[in-house]
């Protein structure tokens, strides 16, 4: 996209480097990599830098206004409510799809939003890999608000850790070794000391909550979260000394709940130029967009891309039994703008925010990007493809 970045990247670009690349990430954290790298990092110019930053503000202030908790209380479900709420998020991700407009111009579309960690450790390393590996332009950056790697993992461990020993707090999720994320879990305890625990591991006294290490039980201060009831929901049979929604002492770094709060459920509250059309499907009363082929269809409690229908009929909406737990979303079209050496690629780019309990507004520290040619973002869409998968960014 950033026209003298890419053409000085591809001229420089071999094979050979990327191998050299790849293998190095590897060989960093064995085994721990269950995703495709792309080839090529994004770059994007200081205009199209603009409008999403612009955009990102926009959602922002929808997101701190002073009734959006009463807005989406229905998004936590009753069965799913998590005690110890926050009075906000600990982290959102923005995701956009670049595209362009009727004048050509290049210009981002929102596509979700996520109160929810993305991979804030293995997207630093990654970048730094990129840098390390390629010729990157003095003028291009992929932290904001950070001088560099180290100032990135400070403000990182201010948020998760708050001053408290590493070893009282713990990174949740359900069968860590197993999550195709992994490689994150280990960058993060490299960088900040903290080891990933199973659901099925932890141990509740009262409440108090304890996890075993090297035969000792140590009390849990602070949990940093990257478990969702819909990974929990694949394993109806586990039987766990802890339950999610047990009222218990800790202190959460991303709350259950904002899972719910800032997810598909809070898109039909957004405006902006660069925002789609969004609305539950119970707010038409029946009276359905005439051209429904410009609309994709996404229920609000499934995940990873699960149950989104972009061929929709009238029918399928007059049949759903629950309208008000989807959205309809005007489709975006994704512009391949990422020029590979046989064709171009098709680009989405996640903001990455984090949000201290005192602040006022998050603060914007990384990005991640994201390359395809399939006809939806994802690994299975893009099967057998080169210069595709996940990747960084460098903003001019």
């Amino acid at each position: 996209m950033h026209k003298v970045a890419r053409e000085a990247f591809n001229q420089s670009f071999s094979e050979k480097k990327y191998q050299e690349f790849a293998t190095y990430i590897e060989s960093s954290y064995p085994g721990q990599l269950e995703f495709r790298i792309a080839e090529t990092p994004v770059f994007v110019p200081a205009d199209l830098k603009e409008k999403i930053l612009r955009t990102s503000d926009q959602i922002i202030e929808t997101l701190r206004s002073p009734d959006f908790v009463a807005k989406t209380d229905r998004a936590v479900p009753g069965n799913q409510y998590v005690p110890g709420e926050n009075a906000h998020t600990s982290f959102l991700a923005i995701d956009y799809a670049i595209c362009k407009n009727e004048n050509g111009e290049l210009e981002p579309q929102l596509i979700e939003l996520q109160g929810f960690p993305s991979v804030f450790g293995y997207q630093a390393f990654l970048s730094e890999a990129f840098k390390t590996h390629f010729d990157i332009p003095q003028n291009l950056e992929y932290l904001f608000g950070s001088a560099n790697y180290n100032e990135y993992t400070a403000k990182l461990k201010s948020l998760i850790l708050a001053g408290e020993d590493p070893e009282s707090v713990i990174l949740l999720e359900i069968f860590p070794d197993k999550q195709k994320t992994r490689i994150d879990f280990a960058v993060t305890e490299q960088m900040l000391g903290i080891k990933a625990v199973c659901y099925t591991k932890l141990i509740r006294e009262g409440r108090e909550l304890f996890y075993e290490k090297d035969g000792r039980k140590i009390r849990i201060k602070r949990i940093y979260n990257r478990l969702i009831f819909d990974d929990l929901l694949n394993y109806p049979d586990l039987i766990t000394n802890y339950h999610f929604t047990d009222q218990v002492d800790v202190n959460w770094v991303g709350h259950p709940n904002w899972f719910f709060r800032i997810s598909k459920f809070s898109m039909p509250f957004l405006q902006g130029p660069y925002i789609p059309e969004t609305r539950f499907v119970s707010d038409y009363l029946g009276k359905f967009p005439a051209d429904l082929e410009n609309f994709v269809l996404k229920p609000l409690f499934s995940f990873a891309g699960s149950g989104v229908k972009l061929h929709i009929t009238q029918a399928d909406l007059e049949e759903l039994a629950d309208p008000e737990n989807y959205i309809l979303q005007r489709k975006v079209n994704y512009e391949p703008v990422i020029q590979a050496p046989d064709g171009l690629v098709k680009c989405e780019i996640r903001m990455m925010y984090a949000w201290n309990d005192e602040s006022e507004k998050p603060e914007l520290l990384i990005s991640l990007s994201r390359l395809s040619r399939g006809e939806m973002i994802g690994v299975r869409f893009n099967k057998d493809f080169t210069w595709v998968g996940s990747s960084a960014t460098f903003f001019e």
